[in-house]
């Protein structure tokens, strides 16, 4: 009887030691839900993109690779090693590369575009405007070589995306405005005359064709024939004067 009374007694104070301890181990696993609940599909154990922000760092980093490694090493893969997202995020964001760099090259239009804007300030003639702008467009390719090259890319692209669409088109329209004011008259992109056109045509070579033997080099050999201290935007400054002064025309 004494020995089954002892036994009772100790009972409660085994419960009572217990119970701290079931207190504590529920504790930890609160907070590793805390921590773990805000990441979302794609993102790295360090890198928590949140709100959507998951497709614009996808992007960003497409442009760095672009810039760094040229198109040829711009694939699916690399921009996701550049981002620390699995390598199925870029897929589920654009579905295949032709979207991502579509979508890369909306962006540069959107630059270049916003160039051309600020180019537009400059000056209050047509001819001091229409100088800026091809300034701006060859500055324009030097900074960003990598994007520039993309945007005329047609193969790669897929010109039907709304957003590549939209802002290539804002670009021609900007193009024609200016080629429009110099001859005083206005210009529909949607609607050229052959006159017209050739007069766009002939403006946009230029500027295109000079930027693509500066970006590739191939003006090297002519600078050095050249005076001391020609540098390529003064050479590019005598030859936009000595043809924005044509009469009007084919």
């Amino acid at each position: 009887m004494a020995a089954y009374k002892a036994q009772m007694t100790k009972k409660p104070d085994t419960v009572r030691a217990r119970a701290p301890r079931a207190s504590k181990r529920v504790t930890p696993a609160r907070k590793r839900l805390k921590r773990t609940a805000p990441r979302i599909a794609g993102a790295s154990e360090g890198t928590p993109y949140h709100h959507g922000a998951l497709r614009d760092a996808l992007l960003e980093a497409a442009e760095r690779v672009l810039e760094r490694d040229g198109l040829s090493g711009l694939t699916l893969r690399a921009v996701a090693r550049e981002a620390g997202v699995s390598h199925a995020a870029p897929t589920h964001h654009f579905r295949d590369l032709t979207g991502l760099v579509s979508e890369l090259a909306a962006i540069g239009f959107r630059q270049f575009n916003a160039a051309m804007a600020v180019a537009d300030t400059v000056g209050t003639s047509p001819i001091e405007k229409a100088l800026a702008r091809a300034k701006a467009y060859v500055a324009y390719a030097r900074v960003h070589p990598g994007m520039y090259g993309l945007m005329f890319r047609t193969e790669r692209l897929d010109m039907t995306r709304p957003s590549l669409h939209e802002a290539a088109s804002a670009s021609f329209a900007g193009l024609a405005g200016t080629v429009g004011a110099s001859r005083h008259e206005q210009i529909s992109e949607q609607a050229l005359s052959l006159q017209q056109a050739a007069a766009i045509v002939r403006a946009w070579s230029l500027v295109h064709g000079f930027t693509m033997l500066l970006l590739d080099g191939r003006l090297s050999d002519v600078l050095r024939r050249l005076p001391e201290g020609t540098d390529a935007e003064t050479l590019l400054d005598a030859m936009l004067k000595s043809t924005v002064g044509r009469p009007a025309g084919p």
